[in-house]
């Protein structure tokens, strides 16, 4: 559907810096006449960026057309350099450029646009339209409105200069710039202007946004900014000093504008900070391994907060060594790492001396960056030293990062440190709950597989296995499951297993050692006391063995014969420590030359991969190929199974006893 034009202005512009000037005269004019000086602020910004483009890039004269109706404006701009878009004026420019964006504002601002192009040259128009629920728009006179041409009266100034909040946080501050600074070459028509700007970083002052020739400025007036920022409007070729006042309005516009524009980037990078922060705590909170987790504090600080970052830690002699180094250069590693190991007798001097303020350490000569301190729980473990980012130092927010990493690492590397220390405690107190070795007796042979559950590296387990000599050459074993884990468990397994060791060496029968086992269970305290134990005494009988096997709710072992056929053998008992009465059932079975025994723990046959378990079945088929071989071969082969049957970390305690009768 087409609409009656209300107003149209059409001009020949010559390539000339004056031009985008006077076409945005002829869009306030044309907006000013339909009634729609509500889209003026987006119709200004693209008309200027296009008119621009034609005039600088271009190098063309350029014929601007601009029509509005009852509901929009379209404006068309044609230069006359001939060929298409270049990809480039549609690509995102770099931050700190002075133009590039005019095609990206177009197609963000407009309700439509498009291209036409020929010989020639070539067309670019767009559309606005107004909320189509906003009521009619009424006709006006140029003069009823906004104001066309040089002005000097404020009143008028202050509104030509204000733009709409909803366009303002919508346009990168650079466009903002830009604008506020066309508006002011609306009003005073200067054959120059400039805004420049520095942030105070290092960087130097730049341009923000620029029209026409300020080498002779006529006018100059400071930006005022929050120190260490600064900047200052420039303006050349105006008549009089009548013109200071409106440089300063716009230079206070141009400030607000930065302003916020600072205070949404702190506040954008304070944000990226604490996130930042977080998912380096949560790194090093999943690592208890001490020399991964070393590993990855300088890991996480390069590149983001230095070019390099070294990690000393405490040895035992009170000495700080480097333990860890990470830079942006590959080829740099070796030479600071040379540097930096013979920086820990510096390093150690700053943290004895009194100087020492607990935040910052001096950094050591020759270094150039800051170091750390790593404390946790009120002690000093090390220093973390990061190298200054490129061309500048750190800032105080870096500095502030930097020292709150060091925090999180430190706790990290105590929390590793415990952790290691905790697993080789429950490692001793593991390996003291199991027989050193095992018997060596001709005739008979034994293997054992122990694989603690990796979920509780620090507790000890409650599976148990031991084996030991009786008189008149017999022979006992057992393999057990005590309830629970921890210290509690290892308490319980040492009562089981002395109890049912000195039971067994006394001459008691099994069943009335199990008995006395399960009286002495109920009398411990606490809610997890009971054991499930296969126990066998063993006997010579010519080159084969005889064992008598008791169970006490734990699984029939597997006998497996040397030419592969295999069966499971014994009787179920009670468990020991659940009821006043145990039910103990012996059974006797005969172990020929080749043949064996295979007692295990429920973490193999609960072993999980996904929601199936290894079960019963899978024992079979593991070492029905290894019948007659080796017990050690046999209990090897068993594990291996275990194992591969899931790549997940055992959930369980695994625990496998083989006794094999090797004949005489």
């Amino acid at each position: 559907m087409t609409y009656p034009e209300r107003a149209t202005r059409r001009l020949r512009l010559p390539a000339d810096d004056r031009s985008p000037a006077t076409a945005r005269a002829a869009v306030r004019t044309v907006l000013t006449e339909a009634g729609l000086t509500e889209l003026l602020d987006e119709t200004l910004l693209l008309t200027t960026e296009l008119a621009t483009n034609g005039v600088v890039h271009a190098g063309t004269d350029i014929n601007l057309t601009v029509a509005a109706d009852s509901i929009g404006v379209r404006v068309t701009v044609t230069d006359y350099r001939s060929g298409g878009i270049e990809p480039a004026d549609t690509a995102m420019p770099e931050v700190t450029a002075e133009g590039g964006r005019g095609l990206l504002l177009v197609d963000r601002f407009a309700s439509s646009w498009g291209t036409t192009h020929d010989a020639t040259g070539k067309s670019i128009w767009f559309r606005i339209d107004r909320d189509p629920e906003a009521p009619p728009p009424e006709r006006r006179t140029p003069e009823a409105d906004l104001p066309v041409g040089p002005v000097t009266d404020l009143g008028q100034l202050a509104a030509l200069l204000t733009i709409a909040p909803a366009l303002q946080s919508r346009l990168p501050v650079e466009q903002l710039v830009s604008e506020l600074l066309a508006r002011l070459h609306d009003a005073t028509a200067a054959a120059g202007g400039a805004i420049e700007f520095d942030p105070g970083g290092g960087s130097g002052a730049g341009v923000l946004a620029k029209f026409g020739d300020v080498a002779d400025a006529s006018v100059t007036v400071p930006v005022p900014l929050t120190a260490p920022a600064t900047g200052r409007l420039v303006l050349a070729g105006v008549p009089g000093p009548e013109w200071r006042p409106l440089a300063e309005l716009t230079a206070e516009r141009v400030a607000l504008a930065l302003q916020i524009d600072r205070m949404r980037t702190d506040e954008q990078r304070r944000s990226g900070w604490l996130t930042y922060l977080a998912e380096a705590g949560e790194l090093l909170a999943h690592s208890l391994d001490e020399h991964l987790t070393v590993a990855l504090i300088p890991q996480l600080v390069v590149p983001q907060l230095g070019r390099w970052a070294a990690v000393h830690l405490r040895k035992d002699g009170g000495s700080l060594e480097l333990a860890a180094l990470s830079h942006t250069e590959e080829a740099e590693l070796e030479p600071w790492r040379a540097r930096l190991g013979a920086a820990g007798t510096a390093l150690e001097s700053s943290l004895a001396s009194d100087g020492w303020t607990g935040m910052e350490l001096p950094t050591p000569r020759g270094i150039d960056g800051l170091s750390v301190p790593l404390s946790a729980r009120g002690a000093t473990i090390g220093v973390l030293s990061v190298g200054r980012p490129s061309e500048r130092q750190h800032t105080t927010e870096e500095r502030a990062v930097i020292a709150d990493l060091a925090k999180r690492s430190a706790l990290a590397l105590d929390n590793a440190r415990i952790h290691a220390e905790r697993a080789a405690v429950a490692h001793e107190l593991q390996s003291a709950l199991m027989p050193g070795t095992l018997p060596e007796v001709a005739g008979v042979s034994f293997a054992a597989e122990y694989l603690p559950a990796e979920a509780f590296g620090t507790e000890v387990g409650g599976d148990f296995y031991d084996a030991t000599t009786l008189p008149d050459e017999r022979l006992w074993v057992a393999i057990g499951d005590v309830c629970g884990k921890g210290a509690q468990a290892a308490a319980v397994t040492g009562v089981v297993r002395d109890v049912l060791r000195v039971m067994a060496r006394d001459g008691r029968p099994m069943p009335r050692a199990l008995e006395l086992l399960n009286s002495t269970l109920l009398e411990q305290p606490g809610d997890y006391r009971y054991a499930t134990i296969a126990s066998a005494v063993l006997d010579r009988d010519g080159d084969a063995l005889g064992a008598t096997l008791c169970l006490s709710g734990h699984d029939r072992p597997l006998l497996l014969r040397s030419d592969g056929e295999a069966e499971w053998v014994g009787r179920e008992g009670t468990a020991v420590g659940l009821f006043e009465q145990v039910k103990v059932n012996p059974e006797r079975v005969r172990l020929e030359t080749g043949d064996a025994l295979v007692f295990f723990t429920d973490g193999v046959t609960e072993r999980r991969d996904m929601s199936a378990m290894f079960g019963h079945e899978r024992i079979v088929r593991a070492v029905r190929d290894v019948a007659g071989k080796s017990a050690r071969t046999i209990a090897t082969a068993l594990l291996e199974a275990v194992q591969m049957f899931s790549s997940d970390a055992p959930r369980d305690d695994i625990a496998i006893l083989v006794v094999r009768c090797d004949g005489r």
